[in-house]
């Protein structure tokens, strides 16, 4: 038996960082207070050959970007650190993220900066409206952060935004992208009802069993019931519905989830491989092979979802015009030398 003396004391971690209104935080000062802590990565996990995203126009992506900056937007393609974001941009497209660039939940996969937010905009609905008019888009979608510091959750501030872009682009589809009003729903439902997009669409994330890890501060059963409820409301508008694999959901909860979305009335569905943001971000649990997506494809349209979109690089507004209009879902992108080893090219 040795009495072995502990010399190394690791460094205590500063304590995060305060919101300040109008000030971001990120990485570990924004996830350090969630109820589930997260322990950052020292070794991430090595990403397979299917998460891969296609070489695209640097000059396009520049000249969407510039317009953005111009009219003073943020699009969750940049603030969510997308990874398709160059494929998107160089196809002319882009979701535009409004309310500003600081949300109020703390989701611990998500890269947008949490904090105290600035009043709205007043300015943004137009200057939303005048860049899908000036980039001459054809199908826009439309997201935002949290506002839960809102009354009506912001939801207002989303009518203004319809409003501004169909009177300069009438023929221009709208695909919003919202939050969950936890505790508005009654006014966001009455407002978006009266004057609503092309696609209402809300992402419910993960399995009901890891929300308290990744979503602390919203709830399961209440994104299920946004969905249905508007549904009821306006049945002729599309519903959708996204969310992530990879966090550590069995096959068998995404099965489930897919039987909760049906019963609620979605009508199409994304679902996409996690990536980590960061270090300080929720780790990635597994990296979903392409055949397991392909069995939630075929296990969507069995159950009759009008579209189901999955595979690696899929997100909620990934060719969002293209799912609109019931294309099928790109295949990802593979080596030779990965489908040779896995006996999926031919002599």
């Amino acid at each position: 038996m040795t009495n072995a003396v502990q010399t190394h004391v690791p460094a205590a971690r500063a304590k995060p960082k305060k919101a300040i209104q109008g000030e971001k935080l990120r990485g570990y000062d924004k996830v350090a207070r969630i109820p589930i802590k997260v322990i950052p990565t020292v070794e991430a996990k090595k990403k397979p050959d299917w998460i891969r995203v296609k070489m695209s126009s640097p000059a396009e992506v520049a000249r969407i970007k510039a317009t953005l900056r111009e009219q003073k937007l943020y699009t969750v393609c940049e603030e969510a650190a997308c990874p398709n974001l160059p494929q998107c941009f160089a196809d002319g497209t882009a979701t535009f993220m409004i309310m500003g660039d600081i949300c109020t939940r703390r989701c611990p996969f998500c890269d947008v900066g949490h904090g105290r937010p600035n009043e709205l905009d007043k300015d943004e609905p137009r200057h939303t409206a005048e860049t899908i008019q000036g980039l001459g888009l054809k199908y826009a979608v439309i997201t935002s952060v949290d506002r839960d510091d809102l009354k009506d959750g912001g939801a207002a501030h989303f009518v203004e935004v319809l409003n501004e872009s169909r009177a300069l682009s009438p023929n221009c589809l709208i695909e919003i992208l919202v939050p969950d009003f936890r505790g508005r729903m009654e006014i966001a439902l009455d407002l978006l009802t009266e004057t609503p997009p092309d696609v209402f669409n809300h992402n419910i994330e993960t399995v009901p069993r890891l929300y308290k890890a990744f979503r602390p501060g919203s709830d399961y059963q209440h994104s299920l019931d946004l969905l249905k409820l508007y549904k009821e409301r306006r049945p002729d508008i599309a519903t959708k519905c996204g969310f992530m694999v990879g966090l550590g959901e069995t096959e068998e909860e995404i099965y489930a989830l897919l039987d909760d979305l049906k019963a609620h009335n979605v009508d199409m569905i994304t679902v996409g491989q996690y990536l980590q943001p960061s270090k300080d971000h929720a780790p990635v649990d597994r990296y979903v092979h392409p055949d397991e997506f392909q069995r939630y494809m075929d296990y969507g349209k069995k159950i009759g979802f009008f579209s189901i979109w999955a595979g690696p690089m899929v997100r909620s507004s990934y060719f969002a015009d293209r799912q609109y209009y019931g294309e099928d879902c790109p295949a990802p992108i593979r080596s030779k030398k990965a489908l040779e080893a896995e006996g999926k090219l031919g002599c």
